[in-house]
C-alpha cells in the first residue's frame, strides 16, 4: 500500500454526529467509505434472513465467537485494500479496542481517528429526536452503556488522534473536519 493513501476511522457513541461527519466528507470530497457493517448485512442477506436488528446482533455475535474478536477488522482490511486508489478512505462503525490494535498493526501511521464528541445531553437529545429509529432516552443510556461495556468503544475514542466537538452548529463540525483531513494529507 502506498503511504500516501490514508485511512481515516470516524468514532464516536450514538448521536454525537459520525454518520453526518462521514456524509460531508464523502461528499465534498468524494472520500470512498467502507463500512463495518456491511459484513454482517452480507452474511445475514446470506443465509437468506431478514435485515434486521435482531438478525444483526445474532450474527455479528456469532462470527465473532467462531472467528474472534479480530474477525470484523480482518474481514474490513480486505474490503480497503481492494479500494480502488483514493488518497483517503473513510471507515464507518470501527469500535472495538481490538478492531482498533488490529488496524494499526496493518496500516501503522496510515491509520488515524477522529472522535466525534458531543455530551450525553446532546447526544441523547438527537437520538430521541431523529426520524428514523428514535430512541427514548433510557434506551440511549442503556446503549451507551452497551457500546462502552459490550464493545469496548471508550479505548479507540480515548485514543483518537484528532477530537471535533460537536456541540453546536453542523458548519461548526465541518469546519473542523476540513482542518483536520488537510493535517492528515499534507502532515502524515
Amino acid at each position: 500500500m502506498s503511504a500516501s493513501r490514508h485511512i481515516v476511522a470516524i468514532l464516536g457513541m450514538p448521536g454525537s454526529g459520525k454518520t453526518e461527519a462521514i456524509e460531508y466528507l464523502e461528499s465534498k470530497h468524494h472520500y470512498p467509505k467502507v463500512y463495518f457493517g456491511q459484513i454482517t448485512i452480507g452474511e445475514v442477506e446470506k443465509r437468506g434472513l431478514p435485515v434486521n436488528p435482531i438478525n444483526e446482533r445474532n450474527v455479528r455475535e456469532e462470527l465473532r465467537a467462531r472467528h474472534g474478536k479480530d474477525y470484523y477488522a480482518n474481514e474490513m482490511i480486505k474490503l480497503i485494500d481492494a479500494v480502488e486508489y483514493s488518497p483517503l478512505i473513510l471507515v464507518e462503525s470501527l469500535y472495538s479496542w481490538t478492531e482498533y490494535q488490529t488496524f494499526e498493526r496493518h496500516y501503522g501511521d496510515a491509520f488515524s481517528t477522529i472522535a466525534i464528541h458531543a455530551s450525553p445531553k446532546t447526544r441523547h437529545m438527537r437520538l430521541t429526536t431523529r426520524p428514523i429509529r428514535p430512541l427514548t432516552n433510557d434506551e440511549a443510556e442503556i446503549r451507551d452503556v452497551a457500546q462502552i461495556e459490550q464493545l469496548e468503544q471508550g479505548g479507540p475514542i480515548a485514543m483518537a488522534n484528532y477530537l471535533v466537538h460537536n456541540e453546536g452548529p453542523v458548519e461548526e463540525m465541518q469546519l473542523a473536519l476540513d482542518e483536520i483531513i488537510t493535517t492528515i494529507l499534507t502532515h502524515a
